[in-house]
């Protein structure tokens, strides 16, 4: 008996695995192609020497012109076939043209430079190999017949083109001149380290000042709930408003900044703070050049994204308990050791979770610095290379190349901040 109820409960078991595969196989499969179909299509392309231009195929252009119409003071007329390879890098094979002519017309003659003939009123044009951008015609010299229909257009019959071509998107031709490209270049070990730069203290930055608000915040006071509605503004807003209102603030010329700073006599002379690649700043007598623009967009992310770190880190420590703070209170600690030795420790969780995150998508910016700098002025990052590889110079497998290089650095950051990061921490 035991036997029979526990074979019907593996039954049971089984069927109720195979039911909830079911229900989430389409999930899976829709995540997973909306994911991995475009991460192989960019490996893909990386290891391509293609081009914007290369995304359309070759593919010969073909048009039909009829010159005159045929009429009783004009017998002849000529039909014009015009053809051009569209690609410029590659050639066209096999190359075949043909067109059905209307009885009602005779061809005296034809003009090209090809093995064309007629048969069964079929017009049948050899042309072989037509190099890149290259370009002809094949003229037909036509008159009327006894056959002839004044209704019938001669251009009743559209020609068709048959011809072998390569398309390097699809071939299995392929090559490591992108990565040696970018490799080789003295600028990309510049941007990259400019990448590194803009993430690390982008992302830190944004981490520290959502701590120390969710611990403002976290008091009681009057006006709290608008305060922390508030403070989702930088977060919530458009990117392109936001930008461009920083842009319109430190404007060298008509910005607000600029203005004030003149009147508290704090410049002499307009900053322009999104322009200016570097300004000399002397601390203690130490002069060095200190990075302005980069700066500036740091500042921005810093300020559009600590909302962010705020909204979780608040959420983790008003799950806190109360009652150690009252203990650690009573046994005389200051407010600063009891941030230090009691909400540290449950915040760091959240906290790493929230760097590895932000790092991820700080790395990955592209629109914040695109919109204040255009990448000018020392802050072109990684992102930027590869919107300039692949649209600014239509070097598409270069760009894809550079994102390739930003997926592994990222792959690799995140398995070894996942392996050395604290079991608690994670």
């Amino acid at each position: 008996m035991k036997k029979i109820v526990k074979r019907k409960e593996s039954i049971l078991s089984i069927r109720e695995k195979k039911l909830a595969y079911s229900l989430v196989l389409p999930t899976m499969i829709l995540v997973l192609s909306i994911v991995i179909i475009p991460l192989l299509a960019n490996f893909w392309i990386s290891f391509k020497p293609i081009s914007l231009g290369d995304l359309r195929p070759p593919k010969l252009i073909l048009k039909e012109n009829v010159k005159s119409k045929l009429s009783l003071t004009n017998d002849f007329s000529k039909i014009q076939y015009r053809y051009r390879n569209s690609s410029s890098k590659y050639q066209l094979n096999d190359v075949t043209i043909s067109d059905l002519l209307p009885k009602g017309i005779t061809v005296t003659s034809i003009q090209s430079q090809h093995n064309c003939n007629i048969e069964n009123g079929k017009l049948f044009c050899k042309l072989g190999e037509i190099a890149p951008k290259a370009f002809g015609k094949i003229v037909l010299i036509i008159t009327k017949n006894e056959f002839w229909n004044n209704n019938v257009n001669p251009k009743f019959h559209k020609p068709k083109a048959i011809y072998n071509s390569t398309n390097i998107l699809t071939s299995l031709e392929f090559t490591f001149e992108n990565f040696k490209k970018i490799f080789s270049a003295s600028e990309f070990w510049d941007v990259l380290k400019v990448s590194i730069y803009y993430t690390f203290f982008g992302t830190a930055g944004a981490l520290l000042i959502g701590l120390f608000t969710a611990q403002i915040v976290n008091k009681s006071f009057k006006g709290r709930p608008f305060i922390r509605g508030l403070l989702l503004f930088p977060y919530v807003s458009p990117v392109i408003a936001v930008a461009f209102s920083w842009v319109i603030l430190f404007d060298p010329y008509s910005g607000i900044v600029n203005s004030l700073f003149i009147q508290m006599e704090v410049i002499e002379k307009p900053i322009n703070f999104f322009g200016q690649k570097y300004t000399p700043i002397s601390v203690f007598g130490y002069e060095f050049n200190f990075p302005l623009a980069l700066s500036m967009v740091i500042i921005f992310e810093i300020w559009r994204y600590f909302p962010l770190s705020f909204l979780f880190i608040l959420a983790r420590i008003q799950s806190i308990p109360q009652d150690i703070y009252e203990a650690a209170e009573i046994d005389g600690a200051t407010p600063l050791q009891q941030f230090y030795y009691l909400s540290i420790p449950f915040l760091i969780g959240i906290i790493a979770v929230l760097f590895l995150l932000r790092f991820i998508w700080t790395f990955n910016k592209f629109d914040d610095i695109f919109l204040l700098t255009g990448g000018n002025a020392g802050t072109r990052t990684l992102t930027v290379n590869v919107y300039e590889q692949a649209f600014a110079i239509s070097n598409l497998g270069a760009g894809a190349a550079v994102a390739v290089v930003i997926f592994i650095f990222l792959l690799v950051f995140s398995v070894i901040f996942i392996k050395f990061s604290k079991k608690e921490a994670m």
